[in-house]
C-alpha cells in the first residue's frame, strides 16, 4: 500500500496538504488536512477509476465556499433551534448561519480549518492522522476541545473513519464525517440507488426541518428495512423535495446504499442514529459546486448524539468523558 502527500496552498499561515491512500485492489483515497476532509473515493471499474463521492474539481477549491463535501463537521452538525443553547436557567447564544438557527457548529466550523497531520503505512492498512484545537469562544462555544480524526485504508476495501475529542470545559459537542456517496458517478442522481437501513424509527420534521421525536417507519415512506430505490421515496417526502431525516439505528446494523451499476457501499457505526440526506439543495448553489445538481449524491451522517429536538444533554460534553464515533465503509466493486 501507498500514501503520498503534496502541498497545495495555505489557510491563514497553515500549510494545507493532499494525501492519497492507494490499497493493492486499485482503490484510491484522498484525504486533506483542510477539514479533516474525505476528498475523493475512487474504484477500479475495468481499466479506469470511477468516482464514488461527490467532489470538487481541485483541493483549492474546498476553501473558496463552505460545501460540507466529505468535512469534518462540528462542533455539532445539528441544528441549534434559535441559534441558544438552554443550560438550566443560563443560556448561551450561538451566532446563527441559518435562519434564526446554528448549522454545523456556526458559520466556520471544524470543517473549515486547517488541521496538523500524520500518516503510518503498513503492510495491509495505512492510516492518516488529523488533530485541532478548537478554541474556546470560537464560533460562540465555550471550552477548549481538542478533536482527532484518523482515517484507515485497508485490502479489504475497507475505510475506517474514527474520531474522538475532549474539552476541558461543558460545552456542545456532536461531530461527524459528511461524505456524499455517488456510486454511479457524480454525472448521475441517487435515483436509481437503493437504500437498506436497519431501522423500526424516523424522527418527523416540524418546522424549519427541526425533528419533533420518533415515529415508527412501518407503513410509511421511510420504511428502508428492504431496499427501497430512492427515486420511488424523494417525492413523496418535504413537498418532494427529498430526505433530511434521523433514523434510530438497530445496535450493530448497518445501512447499505447500491447504485444502478452494482457498485455498493455498506456503513457500519459505533453511532446509535443516523441522518439520510439527499442533497436536495444542490441545484441553489453557486461557485465551487456549482456543477453538482440537487439529488446528486446522498450523505449517510452517523450521529453520536441522536437529532431530538432541544434535548442537549445528549450533545453536552463534560471534562474527562470522551467523546467517540466510529464508523466504516465498506466497498463493494
Amino acid at each position: 500500500m501507498t500514501v503520498t502527500m503534496k502541498r497545495y496552498g495555505t489557510l491563514k499561515g497553515e500549510p494545507l496538504y493532499e494525501i492519497t491512500l492507494v490499497n493493492h485492489q486499485g482503490m484510491t483515497v484522498d484525504l486533506l488536512n483542510y477539514g479533516a476532509t474525505l476528498e475523493r473515493v475512487r474504484v477500479p471499474a475495468g481499466n479506469r477509476l470511477v468516482d464514488v463521492i461527490l467532489h470538487l474539481a481541485q483541493p483549492s477549491d474546498y476553501s473558496e465556499a463552505r460545501n460540507l463535501l466529505g468535512g469534518t463537521v462540528g462542533r455539532i452538525i445539528a441544528r441549534v433551534p434559535g441559534h441558544t443553547w438552554h443550560r438550566g436557567e443560563a443560556a448561551l447564544t450561538l451566532p446563527a448561519n441559518e435562519g434564526a438557527n446554528t448549522i454545523h457548529g456556526g458559520p466556520d466550523g471544524l470543517d473549515m480549518q486547517a488541521w496538523n497531520l500524520a500518516y503510518r503505512e503498513g503492510p495491509a492498512a495505512d492510516r492518516v492522522t488529523f488533530t485541532l484545537v478548537d478554541f474556546a469562544g470560537h464560533n460562540g462555544f465555550p471550552g477548549n476541545v481538542k478533536t482527532t480524526v484518523s482515517y484507515l485504508l485497508d485490502d479489504h476495501n475497507r475505510l475506517t473513519y474514527a474520531l474522538t475529542a475532549e474539552s476541558d470545559q461543558m460545552t456542545l459537542f456532536n461531530a461527524t464525517n459528511h461524505v456524499y456517496f455517488a456510486l454511479d458517478g457524480p454525472d448521475s442522481t441517487v435515483a436509481q440507488t437503493t437504500l437498506q437501513l436497519a431501522s423500526d424509527y424516523y424522527g418527523p420534521l416540524a418546522a424549519n426541518h427541526l425533528p419533533s421525536g420518533w415515529a415508527a417507519v412501518a407503513g410509511t415512506p421511510f420504511d428502508f428495512r428492504q431496499p427501497r430505490r430512492l427515486g420511488e421515496v424523494m417525492p413523496q417526502v418535504l413537498g418532494g423535495a427529498g430526505l433530511d431525516h434521523p433514523f434510530l439505528l438497530k445496535h450493530d446494523q448497518a445501512a447499505t446504499l447500491t447504485g444502478a451499476s452494482g457498485r455498493a457501499v455498506t456503513m457500519t457505526t459505533s453511532a446509535p442514529a443516523v441522518v439520510v440526506y439527499t442533497g436536495n439543495h444542490w441545484d441553489e448553489v453557486q461557485g465551487v459546486a456549482a456543477h453538482l445538481r440537487r439529488h446528486s449524491g446522498v450523505t449517510l451522517e452517523a450521529q453520536v448524539a441522536p437529532p431530538s429536538g432541544q434535548d442537549w444533554s445528549a450533545i453536552t460534553l463534560m471534562p474527562g468523558d470522551p467523546y467517540q464515533l466510529q464508523t466504516t465503509w465498506q466497498f463493494k466493486f
